[in-house]
C-alpha cells in the first residue's frame, strides 16, 4: 500500500498506548520521554495518571488522552461523567470513552444518546476533544450502525473502533478491522473523525486503516511502526 506520509506525519496519526494494569512510575515517565520523542499525537492511558503525565510531557507537543469507564463501559453515566471531568481537572486533553455497551444490546437507545450528549458537552464545555468508544467485537453491524446515527445526533468528534481489550466469541476479530473503518467512515462521512484502535501493530496495518478512512490510530506498537517506515 503506498500512502505517500513521512515518519513525522505517520507518528502525528498515533495515540500512543500504555493501558495496562500493573505500570510503575518509571515506565510512565519513560513512556511519556519516548512518545514525546516520536511526536504522537496522544497519549492513550486510565485516568489516575493523568496528572503525572501531563507533568511529563509539559515541554512536549504530545497530548494526554484518559481513558474513561475503561474498558468494559459498565458504569453509570454520572460517573463516566465525574471521571470525565477530574480527567480534564488532571489535565487530559482528550477523552475515549466506552458507551454502555449492555443498555445497547437492551435496545436502551435514549441512554446511550443521554451518556454520549452529557459526557460530549462536558468536553464541548472546556474545549477537549471526545472520542465514543464502540467496541465492535461484541456488537452487530446493525448495532454499529445504530451507534452511528446517534453520534450524528450529538457530534462527538471521533467515533472508535474498540479498547483493544475485548474477548469475544471464537471467529469475531478482536479490534480495529478494516471493514469497520469503512462502515464507520460510510456511516458518518466527514461530519465525524473515526478513530481504529485494537491490534494495529505493523506499518501495513497502519495504512490499511488510514486508507479505509480512519484519521486517527490507537496502539502500543506507534515506534515500531514509525521505524518501519524509516527503514
Amino acid at each position: 500500500m503506498k500512502i505517500n506520509l513521512t515518519p513525522e506525519q505517520l507518528a502525528k496519526y498515533f495515540d500512543q498506548t500504555l493501558l495496562k494494569a500493573y505500570v510503575s512510575d518509571k515506565e510512565f515517565k519513560e513512556f511519556c520521554e519516548e512518545s514525546a520523542r516520536y511526536h504522537f499525537k496522544m497519549i492513550a492511558i486510565n485516568s489516575a495518571p493523568v496528572a503525572k503525565c501531563k507533568a511529563w510531557l509539559k515541554d512536549s507537543d504530545v497530548l494526554v488522552g484518559a481513558a474513561i469507564g475503561f474498558p468494559l463501559g459498565q458504569t453509570t453515566i454520572e460517573t463516566k461523567v465525574f471521571e470525565t471531568k477530574k480527567a480534564i481537572e488532571d489535565g487530559a486533553d482528550e477523552i475515549d470513552y466506552v458507551h454502555n455497551i449492555v443498555e445497547l444490546k437492551n435496545r436502551n437507545l435514549d441512554y446511550i444518546e443521554e451518556e454520549m450528549r452529557q459526557i460530549t458537552e462536558v468536553c464541548r464545555y472546556h474545549g477537549k476533544t471526545i472520542k465514543v468508544i464502540f467496541e465492535n467485537c461484541y456488537l452487530t453491524d446493525d448495532e454499529k450502525k445504530i451507534l452511528c446515527e446517534i453520534a450524528l445526533k450529538v457530534r462527538p468528534d471521533f467515533i472508535k473502533t474498540s479498547t483493544g481489550f475485548g474477548t469475544p466469541p471464537a471467529g469475531i476479530a478482536v479490534g480495529a478491522t478494516v471493514e469497520d473503518v469503512r462502515l464507520m467512515k460510510s456511516m458518518v462521512g466527514d461530519a465525524i473523525k473515526v478513530k481504529a484502535a485494537g491490534g494495529i501493530r505493523t506499518l501495513d496495518d497502519a495504512l490499511a486503516m488510514i486508507e479505509a478512512g480512519a484519521e486517527r490510530i490507537g496502539t502500543s506498537a506507534g515506534v515500531k511502526i514509525v521505524e518501519e517506515l524509516k527503514a
